[in-house]
């Protein structure tokens, strides 16, 4: 059910692409541990240093994920254009701008400090979008046609390593050493992603003058799909602690840990499925498990249950992206794929902003269980979309 896209092939690419992949994934790992590893650490610096609210901690993180939102088909026309390796080097150096400012803006105190932490964290997500969008636009055209969704996966692997380790050496560091040594960090690490970068070979996006629309349409029924999905990650991670409190349980981080050893563990094993079985069948079989799971947790009996329901999710999430990624690769034209995909990721920031406010409202005003009914009902009709998604003939 996928089709090809035409595009340099891999396999003749020098120097091979294997080589090329793992710096790829490296610069991405090491930019999203400088990005994580501020993470725990700003709450603390706005509320406790600089007098700011919980509205001030929670405009640092909105800022962010806003900027990235909005610049991500803009970095991927520009990546389709120019190449991804410029576009991937300036968003790693804008990275160490970004630790290098940190600390100066903290120096400013009450209310300014704050102000400048939030022009700080506009920059974060911008450059947040440069490395991500460029370096998913190179590995599409990098990876052998058989592998296009396996390693897109794995890529994207890179990124949630980084936001795994990143708040836990931040947090490490700031209580051992204080705040510097966490800019310190935020600069040396996106300063060798930058140097990685630059001796990449150049990168060839595949030819044509990229359409006029800022949303292709190839992006629309996948990215939709996996905004959906989105809700039921919110859920899980803003309400399984307090659900299963709730209910005398315990355990929710329990579900948490379970959820990210599935999500890691098949994604790895697992990765080439939508490449051989077709993206959109395994779409569909994702969102469902994603809904199984969902219903487990608001229906669990007993913590076991729940914690396989956290598993039976985190399986079917896992393979969700890259299934709906190659739906997005195979249905836009060469010239259009930077900004497919740069469009297809922003829904991914869409859905998580829209799920907090969604999954937010249902629990104060219907409880914590039918924030997983909704969070369920919300992923079998992503399960829908992308099966709707796979209709759709492929670019040739």
């Amino acid at each position: 059910m996928t089709g090809t896209v035409p595009g340099p092939r891999a396999e003749t690419a020098s120097p091979p692409w294997q080589g090329v992949f793992a710096r790829l994934c490296a610069v991405l790992l090491l930019t999203f541990t400088a990005f994580g590893s501020a993470v725990p650490v700003l709450p603390r610096l706005i509320t406790d240093d600089l007098d700011g609210s919980g509205l001030a901690v929670g405009a640092a993180f909105t800022c962010s994920a806003l900027a990235a939102l909005l610049a991500r088909p803009y970095v991927g026309r520009f990546a389709q254009r120019a190449g991804a390796r410029p576009v991937i080097a300036a968003g790693t150096a804008l990275a160490v701008v970004v630790g290098t400012a940190y600390g100066p803006a903290a120096l400013l105190g009450t209310g300014a400090g704050t102000a400048a932490l939030l022009a700080v964290r506009i920059l974060m997500g911008l450059a947040e979008a440069a490395v991500f969008t460029a370096g998913s636009l190179w590995v599409v055209t990098l990876a052998p046609a058989g592998r296009r969704g396996q390693l897109v996966g794995w890529y994207g692997l890179a990124m949630w390593g980084g936001w795994t380790l990143g708040p836990v050496i931040g947090e490490a560091l700031r209580r051992e050493a204080g705040y510097g040594a966490v800019w310190l960090l935020h600069v040396l690490l996106p300063a060798a992603a930058t140097v990685t970068a630059l001796r990449l070979p150049p990168h060839r996006p595949g030819s044509g003058e990229p359409s006029r629309r800022l949303v292709p349409r190839s992006a629309l029924l996948p990215g939709t799909a996996l905004a959906l999905a989105a809700v039921g990650y919110s859920a899980l991670a803003g309400f399984a602690v307090l659900y299963l409190d709730d209910r005398g349980l315990g355990g929710g981080s329990l579900l948490l840990g379970l959820f990210g050893t599935a999500y890691i563990a098949v994604r790895l094993a697992f990765g080439r499925l939508p490449d051989r079985v077709g993206a959109a069948r395994i779409a569909v079989v994702c969102g469902l498990l994603e809904a199984t799971g969902l219903v487990m947790i608001a229906l669990a009996p007993g913590l076991w249950v729940a914690a396989a329901g956290a598993l039976v999710m985190g399986a079917g999430f896992t393979l969700l992206y890259p299934s709906l990624a190659l739906l997005v690769i195979d249905r836009s034209a060469p010239a259009d794929q930077g900004a497919a995909l740069g469009a297809y990721t922003s829904f991914w920031d869409l859905g998580l902003g829209a799920a907090g406010l969604l999954t937010g409202a249902i629990a104060a005003g219907l409880g914590h269980r039918e924030v997983f009914a909704a969070a369920a009902l919300t992923a079998a009709t992503a399960a829908l979309a992308g099966g709707a998604a796979g209709r759709r003939r492929p670019a040739t």
